[in-house]
């Protein structure tokens, strides 16, 4: 790999494209008749994406293109579907798995529901969670990694594939049903085995290095599981390597935390190379240098690969100058993690604002950051002088720019007081406020906020956006979406009404481009999930609501009900989260004036006569720090946020809040301390089995645990949305549950929406009856 001094790889690349090339094939393969034409289209459009990304790589001087990191869907459902490991129910054969089949396992077909999903650790990429039994075989399965890595050889690449290592892959697994209990570490011979057919026919191939993500090394891990690496290793490694040294190495990743507790055990493992992350954990090295084996690499992941701020190769050069003292030619220079959570390049952004781009770096730039570092330390800063300097410029003029701080936000973030983190009366005085004022009927009924996004409508918005639709004929056009979304509403009978969101290209994004201290892009996507795309908004300086962003359009939709209308809102944790947030403050700080901009919002609602607010925080639980250790200090101020920004209302005004695709069980505590009146939950994928820890704890305030995904095509049934309420009733006092989906329906289309809801409303019916009592 040896192809300059200081090797240079990374973990991993956008596969969406920088158009949404995947996304768009996709889609269309889903709606076609998937006739071999079809097929053939989608699988061009994927070999393009991969020749593409492996050839910018390959120009930037990285030692190998990294191969494994594309997937049409998820690469954990992918390395599923290699060793073998796919799910009983479905019946599907693992080596002869089709790509309509594969699809089916991520959103489920009219038999099955779809597999469950969850955050990628703390990030807003959703992985499947593999589901497992003690008769899951491991048998292998399709050769699709295999097949990418003869790709690349036939392209004259230089490879390094990357896997999912067997211990993280069990971990991040799940047992359902009657194995629920079942311990998936026993499992870890069979994949052990499994993976090692996939490394045999990498070496086979000439292969010399392959990735192996061990991220779980750095969680709370049990001793059991810590203990599992080393047999783990000692097979998996077992022959990759010939008594003459010929053979594929290991190189072990971990990433989003700190492994330095770890570095003793894994520098015992049978493996070659580690990469640490120090983005997100700088003070590991010092361990990593201590316990590093003699003959092993360390991969230093030292650009971000989950932010696009410029690297300050300055503050680097120094600390990777003794490492490189240190390890000599075992040193590598990588991002600290896959470049999947950022977008692709910023030669797409034309419109950007011109300050704020000069302060940026996508995957692309990244790219040539990190070249840059192995040149200035191979050749010295002298042989990259021109290039070190745009780079130093370019951070000086961000620190320097008066658009970063603003004043007015500062005087007010000295002015906060503990009371405004409090309601004024504890929770059951405002239950009893609530349902006079309210009068809504047992087993309410409710959405998450948004309607199918119709091509109607998104061509409506881009054409506003180009000056082709007046700002009254876009006003107008949206009023008649909202009137038509009250009306199904009403004729479906919904108890709480939503106005469905037809104004909003995105739940943060919207919000942003309303705030000081936002900017935007045109093609800054990354992938949260399969097809779907994000375009976090740039959160560069001090946030400020200059005025108000939701309340005549929630004023309207009221006008047209006599039902209750939600108020809609993003809350001020998720806003942070799904932003690519400024580096130069603490993330407490940033949150706080999130958290103040909605506050002004939800007081200006409950003015305009809104007695129903949503603080929408799906990404609460994904803020979570990896370490146990970290998490007090985070819950706390995320804790702190959602109240101030929601504790300035009225007992009567019933605060929502709505949290999906986390485990939310270890966190209930906090979760209990935000105080929202209702919590709608996602819970369908897992059977309601979510719910349970908030049975156990005891949840105090309501909560609307979702009947069906809406992530899936398929529409449950009346029979099956009941199953799961009475299910729920096992666990919540029945006059503390709401009924609605699990998340949003912006993605879905109208017949299926339909359809679901209508069955929703006659399951929360069937439940009201004298009859239902006698379950």
């Amino acid at each position: 790999m040896n192809t300059q001094t200081t090797p240079t790889h990374i973990l991993g690349f956008p596969r969406i494209g920088a158009q949404r090339e995947l996304k768009f094939a996709l889609e269309a393969f889903w709606r076609s008749e998937r006739t071999p034409a079809d097929l053939g289209e989608l699988l061009d459009v994927g070999a393009e994406l991969r020749r593409r990304h492996w050839a910018l790589q390959r120009e930037a001087g990285l030692s190998a293109v990294t191969v494994g990191d594309f997937a049409w869907y998820d690469t954990t459902l992918s390395l599923a579907a290699t060793l073998g490991a796919l799910p009983a129910r479905f019946g599907f054969d693992a080596h002869r798995l089709s790509l309509s089949e594969y699809f089916e396992l991520a959103r489920g077909n009219a038999e099955q529901p779809a597999m469950e999903m969850t955050k990628w650790f703390d990030t807003n990429y959703h992985q499947l969670v593999p589901e497992l039994s003690p008769d899951t075989p491991f048998d292998g399965g399709v050769s699709w990694l295999l097949d990418e890595v003869d790709e690349a050889l036939a392209l004259g690449h230089r490879v390094k594939p990357v896997l999912l290592g067997p211990v993280s892959f069990l971990w991040l697994s799940k047992a359902h049903g009657a194995h629920a209990g079942f311990d998936r570490l026993s499992l870890l011979p069979r994949a052990v085995q499994a993976h090692r057919r996939v490394l045999e026919g990498l070496r086979r191939r000439g292969v010399e290095w392959v990735q192996v993500d061990e991220p779980a090394l750095c969680l709370d891990l049990p001793a059991d599981w810590l203990a599992a690496f080393q047999p783990a290793y000692d097979e998996l490694a077992e022959g990759l390597i010939d008594a003459k040294g010929v053979g594929t190495r290991l190189l072990l990743a971990t990433y989003f935390d700190t492994a330095a507790d770890r570095a003793a055990l894994a520098a015992q493992l049978p493996v070659q190379g580690f990469h640490i992350d120090l983005v997100r954990a700088p003070q590991q090295l010092d361990a990593w240098l201590a316990a590093l084996p003699e003959h092993a690499v360390l991969s230093l992941g030292v650009i971000d690969g989950r932010n696009i701020w410029r690297t300050d190769l300055d503050r680097l050069l120094p600390t990777l100058q003794r490492a490189r003292r240190l390890l000599g030619s075992r040193l590598w220079l990588a991002p600290s993690c896959s470049l999947l959570h950022v977008p692709v390049s910023l030669q797409h952004e034309a419109q950007l604002d011109p300050e704020v781009k000069g302060w940026l770096a996508f995957a692309t730039e990244k790219l040539g950051e990190l070249q840059l570092l192995a040149r200035a330390l191979d050749e010295g800063e002298a042989a990259v002088d021109s290039a070190w300097q745009a780079q130093r410029q370019a951070l000086a003029g961000r620190r320097a720019s008066g658009r970063v701080t603003h004043p007015l936000v500062q005087r007010r973030l000295q002015a906060l007081t503990p009371e405004m983190a409090q309601r004024h009366s504890p929770f059951v005085q405002r239950q009893a406020v609530q349902r006079e004022a309210l009068g809504l009927p047992d087993w309410p009924t409710t959405t998450i906020g948004s309607f199918p996004q119709t091509g109607s409508i998104r061509q409506a918005r881009a054409a506003w956006r180009r000056g082709e639709l007046s700002a009254v004929d876009y006003l107008q056009r949206m009023r008649a979406e909202i009137e038509d979304v009250v009306r199904r509403q009403e004729a479906w009978g919904l108890d709480v009404l939503v106005h469905g969101e037809a104004e909003r290209n995105d739940m943060v994004e919207y919000f942003g481009e309303q705030l000081w201290g936002y900017a935007f892009t045109d093609n800054g996507w990354v992938q949260s999930y399969g097809s779907r795309c994000v375009k976090p908004p740039v959160l560069y300086g001090d946030v400020f609501r200059p005025e108000p962003m939701t309340v005549e359009t929630t004023r309207y939709a009221q006008s047209l009900t006599e039902r209750p209308m939600k108020g809609m809102l993003t809350g001020p944790v998720t806003m942070l989260q799904w932003s690519f947030v400024r580096d130069d403050q603490p993330r407490e700080t940033t949150a706080l004036q999130l958290a103040l901009a909605i506050r002004e919002e939800v007081a200006d609602l409950e003015q305009a006569g809104i007695r129903v607010i949503q603080i929408d925080e799906p990404a609460f639980r994904e803020g979570l720090p990896l370490r146990r250790s970290d998490w007090a200090r985070y819950l706390d101020w995320a804790v702190r946020a959602f109240k101030l920004s929601a504790c300035c209302v009225r007992d009567d005004t019933q605060v929502h809040t709505h949290m999906c695709y986390s485990e939310f069980n270890d966190i209930l505590p906090a979760i209990a301390a935000l105080d929202a009146d209702v919590i709608t939950i996602e819970t369908s994928r897992s059977a309601m089995e979510l719910l349970d820890g908030f049975g156990a704890f005891h949840y105090p305030n309501e909560i609307g645990p979702g009947v069906y995904d809406i992530h899936s095509p398929r529409v449950p049934s009346v029979d099956a949305m009941v199953r799961l309420l009475r299910r729920a009733a096992e666990v919540i006092p029945p006059d503390r549950l709401w009924v609605n989906p699990d998340c949003g329906l912006k993605t879905r289309a109208w017949p299926e929406t339909e359809a679901a809801l209508v069955n929703m409303v006659q399951a929360a019916r069937r439940l009201r009856e004298p009859a239902a009592d006698a379950w």
